[in-house]
């Protein structure tokens, strides 16, 4: 017999003013109601109830405990209430981590949508490119791409694919010829991102999954991942570009795809989470609404449906080496 319970039958013995009448109301025998009554007067060692065969009265410390009691079960009965009702409509504040570029193009432009089907939710999303420690840094979830995950005992619930391609803008072929085969790309300007594991390295792994390794060069390297699309833009060289962020830009011209039959390896765009175990239902409304945004073939790579699939002699998607995690 615990403490709570004691405290539950207490109570409904001093609303009922009857053994009897709270036996019934907990669906408990009239002895067990007895029972737990005694054991916490013989806790507290006070009488808390004066009772004759007639009659039920409180004593003078039984009302101050009973007060105390009333106003302790209250709140747990409505913090109770509050878990129970989280379960059924995402409530609270839902804190996620993500990579500044993609969540600025594929994360922000939906936020007011989920917000309106989930009054009760507010967000709090912070951006970084960086790996974070979600319990460490209190994150309920976090978006990440990546080609592998390392093990980890987070879940980790694919959302899209991201695929890389090489592309460049009209300026920049006006003055160059555009390459044919990744070898080729050793004569062009290519833009470098520092924060890859081998900036200056492009793989392809062909159909027998041979790596064929391309080393590039160019005018340009930086460790900013929003830099890049403005650079390609601007005729400053070629790019191994996620198509999340330049998939726009394929589909109206502004930029053109090359070495399509040589297509790199598809990374993934991640949710991560501590546990499916009591998943909160703030974290699965949103993993759920970006799947459902996302999808197989996600909206920013609708420009590959024109495109040419790759040949039985071109190198098939296996592994790249050049990772942008946002």
């Amino acid at each position: 017999m615990d403490s709570l319970t004691g405290l539950k039958v207490f109570r409904a013995v001093v609303e009922s003013d009857s053994f009897a009448a709270a036996a019934v109301k907990l669906g408990l025998s009239r002895a067990a109601v007895t029972k737990h009554v005694n054991r916490l007067e013989s806790r507290l060692l006070v009488r808390l109830l004066e009772r004759t065969t007639r009659s039920l009265r409180l004593t003078e410390p039984g009302s101050r405990y009973y007060e105390q009691c009333a106003q302790i079960l209250e709140q747990l009965e409505e913090a109770e209430r509050e878990v129970t009702q989280s379960r059924a409509n995402p409530t609270g504040t839902l804190r996620v981590n993500a990579p500044h570029s993609f969540a600025s193009a594929h994360i922000a432009p939906f936020i007011a949508e989920f917000l309106q089907l989930h009054p009760e939710l507010k967000l709090d999303i912070s951006l970084t490119d960086r790996v974070v420690d979600l319990i460490e840094e209190g994150h309920d979830l976090a978006i990440r791409i990546a080609a592998d995950l390392p093990p980890s005992s987070l879940v980790a619930r694919p959302l899209a694919p991201c695929r890389l391609v090489v592309c460049g803008a009209p300026s920049y072929f006006e003055r160059h010829p555009e390459p044919h085969t990744p070898d080729e790309l050793a004569q062009h300007s290519c833009l470098i991102y520092t924060a890859s594991q081998r900036p200056t390295e492009w793989t392809f792994v062909c159909p027998k999954n041979e790596r064929h390794v391309v080393r590039v060069s160019g005018r340009l390297s930086t460790n900013s991942g929003d830099m890049l699309p403005a650079a390609v833009l601007g005729g400053a060289g070629l790019m191994a570009m996620p198509t999340y962020l330049v998939g726009a830009e394929l589909r109206t011209g502004r930029l053109r795809a090359v070495l399509i039959e040589y297509r790199m390896q598809e990374l993934t765009v991640f949710a991560l989470y501590p546990s499916r175990k009591f998943l909160p239902l703030k974290v699965k409304a949103f993993v759920d609404f970006l799947a459902g945004k996302y999808g197989a073939e996600p909206y920013w790579d609708d420009w590959l449906r024109s495109q040419p699939t790759a040949t039985a002699n071109a190198c098939a998607p296996a592994s790249v080496s050049l990772e942008l995690s946002g």
